[in-house]
């Protein structure tokens, strides 16, 4: 039933997954010997740290979004009980309550 939501979903989650990699690389590299670079790059880290907390977030809920569908919960309000809309399902695939309980 959402198989083309838990297709899209694990698309983004590879695709989450493959940044954060990135940015552990980055982060682990080596700091420049120039006190000014290392300083300009250490801002930069700060930024990719806060980039990937975001984007390990968004892999979390990514993840409990395919369990939801794996488990027949999908869709479902975590909240009332009640069915999420599907077009709100097709906008936010995470959503884990339906828009009167979000709001």
């Amino acid at each position: 039933m959402y198989e083309d939501i838990a297709k899209a979903l694990e698309l983004r989650l590879a695709e989450l997954s493959g940044h954060v990699t990135d940015i552990d690389q980055e982060l682990r590299s080596a700091l420049p010997a120039d006190w000014e670079e290392q300083a300009t790059q250490l801002e930069g880290q700060d930024a990719l740290g806060g980039i990937e907390k975001q984007k390990l977030r968004e892999i979390q809920q990514i993840r409990a979004a395919l369990q939801r569908i794996a488990d027949g919960r999908y869709g479902v309000c975590a909240k009332c009980g009640g069915d999420i809309d599907p077009k709100r399902l097709k906008a936010l695939p995470t959503a884990i309550l339906c828009l009167s309980c979000a709001g």
